[in-house]
């Protein structure tokens, strides 16, 4: 499978609603940076629009990082206030990298699912409150109704999202299919090899480097992802899309600063570079 990079091409009448809302729902006063690595890296993926809602501690850092991201603090947002995907204005949310793992922070995870007519995108911190069963209740109205969502673990939090379903863990492929239907969800597992399932199917993204190995490269390749589905591609292509344009990404910048120099900001930084080259082999 091979995603087309011309396929992001905007149209020549496009507007900032037109290519996309990304509201990227992220960060705490731990980790602010995962909020601001997830929103520039949706901006470089092309949505037209980027919004962060994140803790107050963190408005400050997303501010700073890019002065044409919106940011709104969390405090006094709703989950109501998500905009819903219609035709001609697509959205999509992305919720959890940075986030702490507390108890509001799960039940905020699952007021987004509930209210978020769009696709929501669920990643980091916020992937631990899948195991209630309240959530997973949510997961699977949203199934139902139509409305996708996209999980994007590492093999350690694949593996605890598997254990209340006694879901064997020692075949990626199984492991990525088998949370995919005990989910109601589409499964990015990340590793060298990605594995994205949509129920049974499976597909593999074997362009994966180490020098993606650095910790916030997870939250650049949530927003990449995100980024897809606020720009209306099928749920499925932009998972797999996003993993493989992020895979590329890390290529570039350890072409540019070495395998073990690069950073999760280089990753961003290379992801003009590969759309030019995509485009110039399409």
């Amino acid at each position: 499978m091979n995603f087309n990079v011309a396929t992001l091409e905007p149209a020549q009448d496009a507007n900032k609603y037109t290519r996309g809302k990304l509201v990227v729902v992220a960060g705490s006063p731990r980790f602010p940076g995962a909020a601001a690595l997830a929103a520039r890296a949706g901006q470089r993926m092309g949505a037209g629009y980027t919004e962060v809602v994140t803790a107050h501690e963190a408005v400050g850092a997303v501010r700073a990082c890019a002065p044409s991201l919106v940011v709104r603090e969390l405090d006094g947002w709703c989950a109501k206030d998500l905009p819903a995907s219609s035709e001609g204005k697509p959205s999509a949310v992305c919720i959890g990298p940075g986030f702490e793992g507390s108890d509001d922070e799960f039940a905020l995870v699952e007021r987004v699912l509930k209210r978020a007519a769009c696709p929501v995108l669920v990643d980091g911190g916020g992937l631990a409150a899948l195991g209630s069963a309240k959530a997973q209740a949510r997961l699977l109205k949203r199934a139902e109704s139509g409305m996708p969502t996209v999980v994007t673990p590492h093999g350690g939090e694949a593996a605890r999202l598997a254990a209340p379903f006694s879901l064997p863990t020692d075949d990626p492929a199984k492991l990525a299919a088998g949370l995919s239907l005990a989910l109601h969800a589409i499964v990015v597992l990340k590793g060298p090899d990605t594995y994205v399932a949509e129920g049974k199917r499976v597909e593999v993204m074997r362009e994966g480097t180490s020098a993606l190995a650095k910790a916030g490269t997870g939250d650049v390749l949530a927003g990449m992802v995100a980024a897809l589905l606020a720009q209306g591609f099928e749920p499925f292509d932009a998972a797999f899309g996003g993993a493989q344009l992020h895979a590329r990404a890390g290529i570039a910048a350890a072409r540019a600063y070495s395998a073990v120099s690069v950073t999760p900001e280089d990753v961003i930084e290379a992801i003009p570079e590969i759309m030019l080259a995509g485009a110039a082999h399409s």
